[in-house]
């Protein structure tokens, strides 16, 4: 970095510790350090420790209040994801829509070179055209590269993830000796615009209560075993909750918004040999161009990963003419729990090339 003595920076602060601790990295490096605050209608104590972390850094702190926007990409896609029989990821989502296009465009209006934030994952020039990689932080168990595979070259030309090569440790360390250390306690919750994690609570206050409706638990032979009380409130692979009187438990294994239908099975049932998933994107169009590719895919965030082939969808299936940005995966050995609206993101290595989502899961009969 030393050739980028006075480059400039905008980053995310949140208000959390990751994005604070970054923010004093890039000021050591020696980058001009502004900072922003992205409001999403959501009022929290969050901006009231961004504020205190730019006055105790001396960085000119911004505001951005997008709150429309985050209601319309988030929220709405969210819900109606639910509502769709489907199990959404709205940090995916927010990180491509909302995240780092808002920083993008500030950074562009206020004439500053780069965008940063508190993300635990790598970025690497190879050089070239539609050079730049994205890899796993080097804290496996804290990598947040999961949420970044819908970030492309354009992006990645821009960004710099100053947290990448640390460890969460270090990162707290390093926040304590700023006297960031109430920050550590306070790790983010799952989603940020329900702060309580009841999201169907959230949900049901949303939207009117008339769309839901109780329907039939099914097993796989077709007999009724119980009931829901609206498709909203089961997930894909859930055992508690479901109220079916029986010896062995029963999973959800897909969820039938148009029948209004759950349909249970046994442990073994939950099994899948593949996926097919869509609208992918991938960090470099390098990699589309291969045809099959050979990877791991996780399927969720916390998923180990499966050793994988995937083959680009641009043949004809049934009769139809398939979106050519769709994708069939192959496990090597078969996967429990394919929720679709989850993303599927494909690594080789460190690195990540691409993901997509979920629009089923595949037996192989």
């Amino acid at each position: 970095m030393d050739n980028m003595k006075t480059k400039s920076v905008l980053i995310g602060i949140s208000g959390g510790v990751d994005s604070a601790v970054a923010a004093s990295i890039l000021k050591e490096k020696g980058f001009h350090v502004e900072g922003l605050y992205i409001y999403n209608g959501f009022p929290t104590r969050a901006e009231e420790d961004a504020v205190n972390v730019a006055e105790r850094l001396s960085i000119p702190l911004h505001r951005a209040d997008i709150s429309e926007s985050f209601k319309k990409y988030i929220v709405d896609y969210f819900i109606s994801e639910y509502l769709a029989a489907r199990t959404p990821n709205p940090c995916i989502v927010c990180n491509k829509k909302i995240k780092f296009k808002y920083l993008l465009e500030e950074a562009k209006k206020r004439g500053i070179d780069y965008i940063a934030t508190g993300h635990y994952a790598r970025i690497e020039d190879t050089g070239g055209e539609n050079g730049f990689r994205l890899k796993k932080g080097t804290d496996k168990t804290k990598d947040q590269s999961y949420f970044l595979f819908e970030l492309g070259q354009k992006e990645l030309s821009k960004i710099i993830f100053p947290n990448g090569d640390k460890t969460k440790e270090e990162i707290k360390n390093i926040a304590r000796d700023l006297g960031f250390g109430s920050l550590t306690e306070r790790e983010s919750q799952e989603i940020c615009f329900i702060p309580d994690n009841n999201y169907r609570g959230f949900i049901e206050n949303c939207t009117k209560s008339t769309i839901f409706h109780p329907g039939n638990i099914v097993d796989r032979k077709g007999n009724i075993v119980g009931s829901h009380r609206g498709i909203h409130s089961v997930t894909i692979g859930q055992r508690k909750g479901l109220n079916i009187a029986s010896e062995r438990p029963y999973y959800v294994l897909e969820i039938e918004r148009d029948k209004n239908e759950v349909l249970v099975g046994r442990e073994e049932d939950q099994f899948f040999d593949g996926l097919i998933a869509g609208n992918v994107s991938w960090i470099s169009p390098d990699y589309a161009a291969a045809g099959d590719l050979k990877v791991t895919t996780h399927i969720r965030y916390r998923h180990r990963g499966v050793e994988s082939e995937i083959t680009i969808q641009d043949e004809q299936e049934e009769g139809k003419a398939l979106d050519k940005n769709s994708v069939s995966v192959r496990f090597e050995t078969p996967q429990k729990a394919v929720a679709p609206g989850q993303a599927a993101v494909f690594y080789q290595g460190d690195y990540l090339i691409g993901g997509g989502w979920i629009e089923k899961g595949v037996r192989v009969d």
